[in-house]
């Protein structure tokens, strides 16, 4: 009879085992990413419609979803110079199920302009693919007596803080290239701060606001309707969308900006979720008609680099846009 109890304590020793084996291969699956994803994705722009990011968010979104066999919906939460929408995703659950396109302007620019920001970019993210970098447009109001950046450079010593320059927000991108474009050639203009550079762009046209650092996508469409006249590019060389602006750099030795655009998961999202979701973007990013239709638009696709260098590029753009934040009289004035 001992026996018997002892082969029946064996075999229920045998059983729960295997039950804590089950449990444990379960709880590991998603770190492994083995079902991922089993449900939609959604992808924060946190800029309003028709901007770099949303833009950027919208082409790639369909083919991230084909690969990945879920959907990829886009979101835009805009807000607080993309803070807000970027807040969202760094408190997410780390599961790869909210992402964030997350610009320059938020995890390089915020931190030093804002006093106290809902999210740290070093601690809360996880960097998985850097898509597309953003060169603006300076445009002005067609109206203006301004053919050329040596024209705005020359009316505006002449007639000092008329100018008034729309921004997408205080600290935004769009503001920044307009405070370095005031350091390195000496004038001065006002600032008119909007809730997005759609609402910047549509006030020139109005003649309400004399230029902006635009967009690429929504400004070209304007230009070429002749609603703004665009005097130059704020990268080094000229958009293949549109070669006949020139880079301001020709006028103002040594300016070259561009944002860029990053996608990011909350801290502590599993490394194979990550590397699923690098391998997805890289591949959209690799196709013809992506790359084509982005540079159309005037962004600049970007062959990402391996994901495990993303935070060094975060870090080095920190204390670049740092320099330029503190250098403009606006650290901790948001």
């Amino acid at each position: 009879m001992f026996e018997k109890q002892e082969q029946g304590e064996i075999v229920r020793r045998f059983v729960e085992s295997l039950v804590v084996a089950g449990s444990l291969a379960l709880a590991l699956a998603p770190a492994r990413g083995d079902n991922y994803p089993s449900r939609r994705i959604t992808l924060i722009a946190p800029w309003p419609p028709a901007g770099a990011i949303d833009t950027t968010c919208r082409k790639f979104a369909p083919g991230v979803a084909d690969l990945l066999g879920q959907p990829v919906v886009v979101e835009n939460r805009p807000g607080a110079g993309s803070t807000i929408g970027t807040a969202d995703g760094a408190k997410a659950a780390p599961d790869g199920y909210t992402l964030v396109l997350a610009g320059s302007g938020s995890l390089a620019i915020s931190p030093t302009l804002y006093k106290e920001l809902p999210y740290d970019p070093r601690r809360d993210f996880t960097p998985i693919a850097l898509v597309v970098r953003v060169p603006f447009i300076l445009v002005v109001n067609p109206s203006l007596p301004i053919e050329s950046v040596a024209d705005l450079i020359s009316y505006a010593k002449a007639h000092p803080g008329a100018l008034t320059y729309g921004s997408g927000g205080a600290g935004s991108p769009h503001q920044l290239y307009a405070e370095m474009f005031k350091t390195m050639t000496g004038i001065e203009m006002t600032h008119v701060p909007y809730k997005g550079s759609a609402p910047a762009l549509t006030d020139v046209m109005g003649g309400h606001i004399a230029l902006l650092f635009a967009d690429p996508a929504p400004a070209l469409p304007q230009i070429k309707a002749g609603k703004v006249r665009a005097l130059g590019v704020t990268s080094a060389a000229p958009l293949p969308a549109a070669p006949d602006i020139p880079p301001l750099v020709q006028t103002v030795p040594g300016f070259d900006a561009s944002g860029w655009g990053m996608v990011v998961a909350p801290a502590r999202t599993p490394a194979a979720i990550v590397s699923k979701l690098y391998d997805a973007f890289r591949t959209v990013e690799s196709r013809s008609e992506v790359r084509e239709r982005l540079s159309f638009l005037g962004l600049t696709p970007q062959t990402s680099p391996p994901q495990e260098t993303l935070q060094s590029f975060i870090d080095n753009e920190l204390v670049r846009w740092g320099k330029v934040v503190k250098s403009a009289g606006l650290a901790g004035t948001e």
